[in-house]
């Protein structure tokens, strides 16, 4: 049987297990860096399935490293299962871990055949924006050694290389002073007169920024009482462009804003956050068109629809991207009108679309680490660039 075949097999055994976990995650969801039962359920499904898991790697209690073969190409599947606050698996993580968990297990099968070494690692807390998961375990060495790595997220449709655009996430804070809002108002320093101000700065500042920058926050405190001149207000917001580089000019801007909220009303501000950012995504074009050739020839459709660059989002796997040759293909679910990071879409996730994107994607990532090790050229650009890396 060649590797392929081999891969089919197995992933096709292993199909109703791989749906039962991704319902069972996304029944269950949990914010970053408390994934306690995704971790534990996908680190028992590897296990069962011949790797040897390592779980509460680099400190993390929720992350762990799975590991098969023992080839010269070393290939990492990325596996995320974070969900966002009230709305659960909205941006589909649930199914991004049964992929995972599907792909490593079929490699395993073949991995001594083909000459690789698979790893399957856990990364959490993806969705916080800062300081994520794959940061800090990039850097305390859970990616060493690492030649190639991927994932697959589900979208509305699928796409072979999305817009991936850098990050910064921070929480903005003003303080100022108390007083009775009606009797001694000139006594109070307004935090809430603060944050409007920065707001009202921002959106004025909207129509001077590049087309690729993003702006967007909520408050997270607003004051006490309307009654008591508020002394105390917060925000979240995040900032983001098409590069690292862009994000820094764009940020000092917005800040800015936030400065000058202090300014105007004599409250102090303070700025938490923001100091590791998620970057831009940078797409391994060869492994991306060989992802993007099995993932066709199991059913896929890649549709070229005008537009669609401007619908970037952002993940740590960008920081990936930076050290080591990646992919982040995006797998269609079917969802249209339903869109991520809406809860109509959360209930898209495990429907038969889902499923069914469940294998594929599985497939269509063993198949790629199959055709990679098959491919003298791309296998040894990518050995090389590790040894120098």
């Amino acid at each position: 049987m060649d590797a392929k075949a081999a891969i089919r097999e197995r992933v096709e055994a292993d199909r109703a297990h791989l749906i039962e976990l991704s319902h069972r995650i996304h029944a269950n969801p949990e914010l970053g860096f408390q994934e306690e039962k995704a971790s534990a359920w996908m680190s028992e499904f590897l296990s069962d399935g011949g790797l040897k898991v390592e779980r509460g790697v680099c400190g993390l209690p929720t992350a762990f490293v799975a590991r098969t073969g023992s080839g010269p190409l070393h290939v990492a599947i990325c596996a995320e299962y974070d969900c966002l606050p009230s709305i659960g698996h909205a941006c589909g993580h649930n199914v991004i871990a049964a992929m995972a968990a599907g792909a490593g297990i079929a490699a395993a099968r073949v991995a001594d055949d083909i000459g690789v070494t698979v790893s399957v690692i856990g990364t959490p807390a993806e969705e916080i924006g800062d300081n994520g998961g794959k940061i800090l375990l990039l850097e305390r060495g859970a990616f060493d050694g690492v030649h190639a790595a991927m994932m697959v997220h589900p979208a509305p449709m699928d796409m072979v290389e999305p817009p991936v655009i850098a990050i910064a996430t921070f929480d903005v804070h003003y303080t100022g002073k108390e007083a009775h809002a009606s009797a001694f108002p000139e006594a109070g320093i307004n935090a809430a007169d603060a944050l409007t101000v920065a707001q009202t700065a921002i959106g004025l500042l909207r129509q001077h920024i590049h087309g690729t920058d993003r702006v967007h926050g909520i408050v997270t405190h607003g004051g006490e009482a309307p009654n008591i001149v508020p002394a105390h207000t917060s925000a979240r917001y995040m900032v983001r462009a098409k590069s690292l580089k862009d994000l820094e000019e764009i940020r000092r801007r917005v800040m800015n804003c936030f400065e000058a909220g202090a300014l105007a009303t004599g409250s102090k501000l303070e700025v938490r956050g923001g100091s590791k950012p998620y970057a831009e995504m940078v797409h391994d074009h060869s492994l991306a068109s060989i992802y993007k050739r099995n993932a066709e020839q199991i059913g896929r459709v890649f549709l070229n629809i005008p537009g669609m660059e401007r619908a970037a989002g952002s993940t740590d796997m960008g920081n990936i991207s930076l050290a080591i040759p990646s992919i982040h293909p995006m797998i269609g679910i079917n969802s249209l009108p339903a869109i991520n990071h809406q809860p109509e879409f959360t209930a898209h996730c495990v429907t038969k679309d889902a499923d069914q994107a469940v294998f594929d994607g599985a497939m269509a990532m063993a198949f790629t680490i199959a055709d990679a090790a098959a491919d003298a050229e791309l296998r040894n650009r990518l050995i090389q660039r590790g040894a120098h890396s």
